[in-house]
């Protein structure tokens, strides 16, 4: 039987720092904690700190460029934890224009405690590593037309536009390779 969550730990998690707000179940406000180094040992040693424990805690954070090995330490750790999509967390057009560490911290705490956060789905180790590849290829791809394109402009530029074969075969590389 699952016991009753009683703490809501929202995490603003980035490469230097972790900011941490805490939401006590009830009405009172969520307070900020403090902002930490980000490494798990310490995360969890400030998480003991405040006395919450894995049982009856939520953490929740952004979806970021971090990945998902946070929630996966977390998760082996024995706590509970959530992943939300940043474009799913409503926001005040106030809020919009200031953005800092601790106000997403004690936002994310409030809205998870209110149960307005939607979680993702937290892809396998092997699953993320596909999307890693799939998406630095896509990326080379795009970077190598983008090369192309500059290429045969800067030719054009020179006077040396290349228009007997088809772009990019050996044809063309000869062509290319007698440049000077």
């Amino acid at each position: 039987m699952q016991e009753t969550i009683t703490s809501y730990v929202g995490l603003d998690i980035h490469k230097d720092s972790i900011a941490i707000a805490i939401a006590q179940a009830g009405r009172a406000a969520p307070r900020f904690v403090g902002t930490i180094n980000p490494l798990p040992s310490e995360l969890c040693k400030a998480l003991r700190r405040q006395r919450c424990s894995p049982e009856t805690t939520l953490l929740v954070y952004e979806a970021g460029p971090c990945g998902y090995g946070w929630v996966r330490y977390l998760r082996k750790q024995q706590w509970r934890c959530e992943v939300i999509a940043p474009s799913r967390i409503t926001r005040n057009p106030s809020e919009q224009r200031i953005k800092t560490d601790r106000r997403d911290a004690l936002m994310l705490a409030r809205q998870s405690r209110a149960g307005d956060l939607t979680p993702i789905v937290i892809p396998d180790e092997r699953d993320e590593a596909m999307r890693d590849l799939s998406r630095a290829r896509e990326d080379a791809v795009a970077a190598r037309l983008r090369l192309r394109q500059q290429m045969k402009a800067m030719l054009l530029r020179h006077g040396r536009d290349y228009v007997r074969y088809k772009s990019w075969s050996q044809a063309h590389e000869r062509f290319l390779s007698t440049i000077r």
